[in-house]
């Protein structure tokens, strides 16, 4: 059945691109002025590579069908799995930050890891489909575990807890909306808050630790790191007041702020559209996700709607922790903010993660509802 495209989960989509480059071209004026990067390099990364060649990727993931997406499913995780563990090869993963996560093409950087996010989701959708009702057994948990044992594992060779955390809680929406048991629900979460605290207790690990101490101490825990960015974020936050500073009039992206593009762009935004554009960017996301589930409610298929639902954890989950983060409501984990932060290969899985869940919307009844 094809009908037209979800016009307000289109609309949303479309304004949260539009809005979220002009807060970045904002944003942007902050390292500029600090003489820490290059117009042209902003330029070229984020609006040539990330949503430029995004809305093409976007765009060619929605004209594809959905048979064609559940048979390259298998191949498309393995793929993602191979291009992630990439970064491990000598002179051509590098590292950064404590992280060996990018891989160097020469004329850029690309983060594969990002690539691994969707290829879970389509994989676990194509698995959990098949199952049926099998997933309420311990047949279901076993194959949760069993999608998640290689992400997770080079997740925590490079480390990067944020992106994995992504790629957990979206497998993990997939898992429930199949049909998951109660028991096996509430064993997940547990084991994951017992095997998180643990690995926070390793010295290679320790950084996460940091970051849970930050969180519940952010006055008195690494004052010139993580604790730091918390305080020059909500500072930000709480100057812009009820209707902001003004567009482009924001302070904290020029002096203090660390991030400006990146992690911190929620605090830019709140800065200059106050309380009113930081309510309204929250509900945009909140309406994708809400939008994205009726689709996924309505989908003709299980496996579309299962993967309707793990695509709408993660655009607008990722979101959400990225904004928890900025407002002191959770720990900083580097993950960026759904279509807005700097990133040329968040934006193109956003985007085509995006493309897809459009693509489900046109086959689903009453679309334009």
């Amino acid at each position: 059945m094809k009908g037209r495209v979800d016009m307000v989960l289109a609309g949303t989509i479309l304004a949260l691109i539009v809005g979220g480059a002009l807060v970045f071209s904002s944003a942007a004026l902050g390292l500029l002025a600090r003489g820490s990067t290059h117009i042209s390099s902003v330029v070229f990364n984020h609006f040539v590579l990330g949503i430029g060649l995004g809305l093409f990727i976007a765009a060619v993931a929605y004209i594809i069908d959905m048979r064609t997406w559940r048979a390259l499913a298998p191949y498309l995780f393995g793929a993602s799995l191979v291009a992630t563990a990439l970064v491990f090869i000598p002179g051509l993963g590098f590292e950064h930050g404590g992280g060996r996560r990018w891989i160097d093409l020469g004329f850029t950087t690309f983060q594969p890891s990002e690539l691994l996010k969707i290829g879970a989701v389509l994989f676990a959708a194509f698995y959990f489909s098949q199952m049926r009702e099998e997933t309420g057994t311990w047949r279901g948990i076993a194959a949760f575990l069993g999608i998640m044992a290689l992400p997770i594992c080079i997740m925590l060779l490079q480390p990067d807890f944020g992106t994995l955390g992504i790629i957990t809680i979206s497998v993990f929406s997939i898992f429930v909306a199949a049909g998951a048991r109660a028991r096996d629900i509430g064993a997940i979460m547990l084991a994951s808050i017992v095997i998180l605290g643990s690995l926070s207790l390793t010295p290679r690990y320790s950084y996460v630790y940091e970051r849970i101490d930050t969180f519940f101490n952010p006055a008195e825990q690494n004052a010139l790191g993580d604790g730091f960015q918390i305080r020059q974020s909500l500072i930000a936050i709480g100057s812009g007041g009820i209707a902001g500073r003004g567009f482009g009039q924001g302070v904290q992206k020029f002096t203090y702020l660390p991030e400006p593009m990146g992690d911190s762009i929620y605090a830019v935004l709140a800065e200059e559209f106050g309380f009113l554009g930081g309510t309204t960017l929250i509900g945009l996301f909140l309406l994708l996700a809400i939008r994205g589930y009726a689709v996924a409610a309505r989908a003709p298929d299980l496996f579309s709607g299962l993967l309707a639902v793990g695509l709408s954890t993660y655009l607008a989950g990722e979101a959400f922790i990225n904004i928890a983060a900025m407002l002191g409501m959770a720990p900083l984990t580097g993950i960026p903010l759904t279509f807005i932060s700097q990133g040329g290969s968040a934006m193109l899985v956003s985007l085509a993660a995006a493309g897809i869940l459009l693509h489900i919307s046109r086959r689903t009844k009453n679309a334009t509802a």
